[in-house]
């Protein structure tokens, strides 16, 4: 959420930042609510300032023995006036909240401008692309060797699913508990292991709601949300505290599972491991003064890189351009790894400061010093890694001419097996 003071105080440079990112928004009714809302306050303010004198004069008169009726008459329409300027000034409040949850986040100066991917900015790569060559894409390959199973998974939870068998269930389990120990040994991440579901209020508070709620898998009768990311149950994990100075940066990284609708996707994007509706992720969420965080944000992406580069995968990191980040994010890197057999990027994670904007919308402080005043934190968070996308880089890069698929080393010690064959 965005600062209401800021945007009260600049609303032609909201707007141009906005613009920037592709939101051509009229900020007047915003601006029209907040100042209707400051003058209900202040009538509010003034009503009590009589109601306490009028409460004042009742006490005298009571002392005096005089008739108090007309100083009781006029306190109880002074309440009942009360009572509708605070109905007036709810309705208000909650008007004007939910025109702020609605508005994204400001892009960094840093963030390119654009409006699509093809804006976006390659920072660098890793490794040499490969070929296609003898290669054959992860669908196939993972049927040859026994390694997923799509049409069974259809035939129990419909499309968008997937069995993992065999050593390729071993290699998923291995690929995330690779990676959640990588972070904890070499980063130094507090291991969560978090809730699959969360009330509505921690999806508001990292941004999903209300904006993407059609994207959501939504549990009615008991008004749970299916998490689409472990950011969300990672992030408020601090919802409504105040975090001490001395403890930040705070980092924590836990595994889930996350599940998606993916409403509107399509074409090649839906084949085969490319977009699920459920898949598994390991999480990296950050807590930081608003000083450190744009050198935390390049220390989350270095991070990040270093799994990839344990793991041997060629991959390359962009900037994304404004109009192409996610609603909450401020800056955001991707990094994608190559698929041979598309000759494509595919993304597997993607590194976010929010600066203030989820800290501001859970109630995430910290005080800068002893008896300050509480400021909202800097988040942020990045796929360390997404595993999909990253097993289909894995079946097509580590391909041999024989049909089979080497296990990285860096892996071989959580599966127990250095290469996939068809035993």
């Amino acid at each position: 959420m965005l600062d209401l003071r800021y945007i009260r105080e600049n609303p032609a440079l909201v707007e141009a930042q906005l613009r920037r990112r592709g939101n051509h928004i009229c900020l007047d009714s915003l601006l029209q609510l907040d100042a209707q809302r400051r003058e209900l306050i202040r009538s509010l303010d003034t009503l009590q300032h009589r109601r306490k004198r009028a409460q004042e004069e009742l006490a005298a008169a009571k002392h005096r023995g005089d008739d108090p009726s007309e100083l009781l008459e006029q306190l109880r329409m002074l309440a009942e006036q009360a009572r509708t300027l605070e109905d007036e000034l709810r309705e208000v409040e909650n008007q004007l909240r939910l025109r702020l949850l609605s508005l994204p986040n400001i892009p960094h100066p840093s963030v390119p401008d654009g409006t699509t991917a093809a804006d976006n900015r390659e920072i660098r790569r890793w490794g040499q692309p490969q070929p296609v060559e003898f290669r054959k894409d992860h669908l196939q390959i993972a049927r040859e060797l026994g390694l997923l199973d799509f049409s069974r998974a259809a035939k129990v939870s419909g499309s968008g699913f997937v069995f993992y068998t065999g050593k390729g269930a071993q290699l998923e389990r291995a690929l995330i508990n690779f990676m959640l120990d990588f972070h904890i040994r070499h980063h130094g991440y507090r291991e969560i292991f978090p809730p699959f579901l969360v009330l509505p209020k921690a999806m508001e508070g990292t941004g999903q709601l209300p904006k993407l709620e059609e994207d959501m898998y939504y549990i009615g009768r008991d008004e749970l949300f299916l998490i689409p990311t472990a950011e969300v149950p990672l992030t408020n994990y601090f919802a409504d505290e105040i975090l001490p100075a001395e403890s930040l940066p705070l980092k924590l990284c836990g595994y889930s599972a996350c599940f998606r609708r993916e409403a509107g996707s399509y074409g090649r994007e839906t084949r085969g491991l490319i977009r699920m509706h459920q898949f598994n992720k390991v999480e990296l969420v950050k807590f930081c003064s608003p000083e450190s965080s744009y050198e935390e944000l390049e220390s989350l992406v270095a991070e990040v890189e270093a799994v990839l580069q344990a793991l041997g995968v060629v991959y390359r990191v962009v900037l994304l351009c404004a109009g192409d980040m996610g609603f909450a994010s401020a800056k955001t890197y991707d990094l994608e790894v190559w698929s041979p057999c598309q000759q494509r990027w595919l993304e597997v994670s993607s590194c976010s400061n929010f600066e203030a904007f989820q800290a501001r919308r859970a109630n995430i402080r910290y005080r800068p010093k002893a008896g300050s005043k509480p400021e909202f934190v800097h988040t942020l968070n990045g796929s360390g890694l997404a595993t999909p996308r990253l097993m289909v880089a894995l079946l097509e890069q580590f391909q041999t001419p024989e049909g089979t698929v080497r296990v990285p080393e860096a892996l071989q010690p959580y599966c127990g097996f250095s290469i996939i064959d068809r035993s």
